[in-house]
């Protein structure tokens, strides 16, 4: 049972950071999914897998886990690459592409 510590990043359909600043700890699967025969559905045995805990530092979830005896793996944040920009760059002479209709 191996455990995932991260920080969610921001969802495609958001503009803010809403849920991007507590760390999450989530369980890996012990076992594969397994495909239900008469439905068609994917199904897991795995209850921990349903688990996610919510933790305000990366410190406390370590904590947690090394509590608890649980094996984990901490993957660091990934800081998104902002480029400020003025509305009046995009009628500027020395813009980067030509504005045309």
């Amino acid at each position: 049972m191996m455990a995932r510590i991260y920080k969610p990043a921001k969802t495609a359909m958001q503009s803010g950071t809403a849920n991007t600043r507590a760390w999450v700890l989530e369980f890996e699967l012990e076992q594969p999914r397994e495909v239900e025969p008469l439905m068609g559905w994917t199904s897991a045995s795995d209850m921990k897998q349903e688990l996610r805990l919510r933790f305000d530092t990366a410190e406390e979830a370590v904590a947690y886990c090394e509590r608890h005896a649980i094996p984990y793996q901490v993957y660091g944040v990934k800081e998104p690459v902002r480029r400020p920009m003025a509305y009046a760059d995009n009628f500027a002479y020395g813009r980067r592409d030509p504005w045309t209709h």
